[in-house]
């Protein structure tokens, strides 16, 4: 079974996420710190739970989108390699405003992910700890690891979290329990059959938040946050300029700025992620974009194991 396969059809793929960034914020006035800075509401986090957020320039655009993990001594930030130091620095600078702690664990620190319909068979294997029923957005510490019910595939998946020193231990732990390793360009096609969009490459600091998909990692019923006023006055207009859609293409193309993202499914064909003006956001509707004939698709592109 290849990488491709095993992730997709019923197997389980090893995927090292490590060049991700890592960031640990504690402190009695943690919560308030990060819900003043963020999209979502940290506030509702109940522990061993993560939602999606993203930290907001005062102009609504984007820094970064990240993961916040909620554990007994505080938060996990998972962020993208191209906006670890924005957001880091972003945290950092309230450090001295009250009981708000921020350690950069990045270096330190590895994340191994298992996408596929047997990953809570070897991750239970491996971590000598049950998962098959750690809820979607659920966190749990089981002897120095991390472990997070996520998918960046559309696929059913599990997120370690652990020192880096244990990594080739892990690794290959992993590998003897039935995990196929997965190389970044068959990671990438599943990254955007699934849809999800990556920092530096489908958005950056020049977005504004609605245009991003991002519509789940927003809470429009929190307090004030830097941001919002932008970002709630998009919403009640009725909606961003443009918008980041799944397009399914003609021929394979180069990613740029309109489309932001291509790859060659082995299931679809051809197919991209890529901005297009909002009155043709509907799926099916034709586009032409760079001499490229192309159809708007519903995101994700495969709805997998993720979605039951």
């Amino acid at each position: 079974m290849n990488a491709y396969e095993a992730v997709r059809d019923g197997g389980a793929g090893l995927i090292e996420l490590s060049d991700r960034g890592r960031i640990r914020v504690s402190g009695s006035e943690a919560t308030m710190f990060l819900n003043g800075l963020v999209t979502n509401d940290v506030k509702s986090l109940a522990e061993n739970r993560w939602m999606p957020a993203v930290f907001p320039t005062v102009q609504g655009r984007l820094i970064g989108a990240v993961r916040i993990a909620r554990g007994k001594d505080g938060f996990l930030i998972d962020t993208e390699r191209a906006s670890h130091d924005a957001v880091l620095k972003t945290i950092s600078r309230f450090t001295l405003a009250g009981d708000f702690k921020v350690a950069d664990i990045t270096d330190g620190s590895t994340i191994f992910s298992l996408q596929g319909k047997r990953a809570a068979e070897v991750v239970t294997k491996v971590c000598e700890t049950s998962v098959a029923d750690l809820p979607r957005n659920g966190v749990s510490e089981h002897e120095g690891v991390t472990i997070i019910r996520a998918t960046h595939t559309s696929e059913d998946g599990f997120d370690l979290v652990f020192d880096s020193t244990r990594a080739d231990e892990f690794r290959q732990a992993l590998l003897d329990a039935g995990a196929t390793p997965v190389d970044e360009e068959t990671f990438e096609i599943l990254r955007i059959e699934a849809g999800i969009a990556r920092f530096g490459r489908d958005m950056d600091e020049t977005n504004v938040i609605p245009e991003t998909n991002l519509d789940d990692a927003v809470s429009y019923t929190k307090g004030c946050y830097v941001g919002q006023e932008i970002i709630v006055r998009i919403k009640h207009r009725g909606h961003p300029a443009k918008k980041l859609v799944g397009l399914k293409l003609e021929r394979p193309v180069e990613a740029g700025e309109i489309i932001t993202s291509a790859a060659v499914s082995p299931r679809l064909g051809s197919i991209g992620l890529g901005y297009v003006r909002y009155e043709f956001v509907e799926p099916g509707t034709n586009v032409l974009i760079d001499d490229v004939n192309a159809t708007v698709a519903e995101l994700p592109f495969i709805r997998g194991s993720w979605y039951g």
